[in-house]
């Protein structure tokens, strides 16, 4: 039996459920303004369901999202918000996110390596100091993980490379690109490497892809129907998707067993993934004799 890292689940989404309020493309960083204490309190419930990482709210603080909007200016206070909302919640590790510049799953907006890279150290910068590690998330192409595992890489935290599937090919970024391109750069860099945000069909395929790393290795899925072409234009909203009503915590569950089964040692949840789904893989994987640290 194994060691598992057991994540948490989609702080975005859940905090739409709980604020009632509709998305915006700021969706998850204004509700830190409007309701403090909220992203603290979906934290607790994470870890009550027996999550033993907390993956702060930071994924979508980037200057360019910011930019022309009320928060502007408040860049560097948001991302101190997000760490207090963390710490408050008692949680015993925490993750800072680092999500894509510009949009998710738009590989063709993502600026050049070096460029990017710029940004990303800036994160990284202001996560470091308070968290235990650094997970950078929905990777969509191997510029885009050769550019955050750069940047990130000079705030000295372990690093964990968080890539975004094809949701109809596992095998393949949402660039098009091979997954198993970026193996070489998650080997030198990172300490960690997984899918995140896709469906967890296609997780399955990629965990033998991952398993050639030679890293800790898994996965932690989404649950939309699909990435839709609205999701995909300027400034989008999750209004854009649909929830999954086939993915109970009990299926979702079936198919973080099998990674598991297949060697993955770190496993979660997206977008749309619950306390409630997280409660259920904590059980399923004690049932099965695993530890979960």
């Amino acid at each position: 039996m194994s060691d598992i890292t057991l994540l948490d689940g989609g702080m975005g989404q859940e905090l739409i459920h709980r604020a009632g309020d509709n998305p915006t493309p700021l969706w998850s960083t204004q509700v830190m303004i409007d309701n403090p204490g909220m992203v603290a309190g979906v934290h607790r419930d994470f870890t009550r369901a027996g999550a033993t990482l907390a993956t702060a709210n930071t994924y979508a603080i980037h200057r360019d999202r910011l930019a022309g909007t009320p928060l502007e200016d408040r860049f560097e206070e948001l991302h101190r918000l997000a760490l207090a909302e963390a710490r408050a919640s008692g949680v015993p590790r925490i993750a800072g996110s680092i999500g894509p510049l510009m949009a998710s799953y738009r590989p063709d907006l993502h600026p050049e390596a070096a460029a990017g890279a710029v940004h990303y150290a800036e994160i990284a910068g202001l996560l470091a100091q308070d968290c235990d590690l650094l997970i950078c998330e929905t990777v969509a192409s191997v510029t885009h993980a050769e550019s955050v595992l750069k940047g990130a890489a000079t705030a000295g935290r372990p690093l964990w490379l968080a890539l975004t599937v094809d949701d109809q090919d596992g095998s393949r970024l949402r660039s098009g690109e091979a997954l198993s391109e970026v193996l070489p750069l998650a080997r030198a860099q990172a300490q960690a490497v997984l899918v995140n945000c896709s469906v967890p069909e296609a997780i399955a395929a990629a965990i033998p892809v991952l398993a050639q790393s030679g890293l800790p290795f898994g996965g932690y899925a989404n649950g939309f129907e699909r990435i839709t072409e609205g999701f995909l234009a300027d400034k989008p909203t999750v209004d854009s998707l649909t929830m999954r009503r086939d993915l109970t915590p009990e299926r979702y569950a079936d198919h973080v067993m099998r990674w598991v089964d297949a060697g993955a040692t770190i496993v979660g949840g997206c977008c749309e993934v619950s306390p409630a789904h997280i409660a259920e893989i904590a059980r399923r994987l004690r049932a099965a004799g695993h530890a979960i640290v």
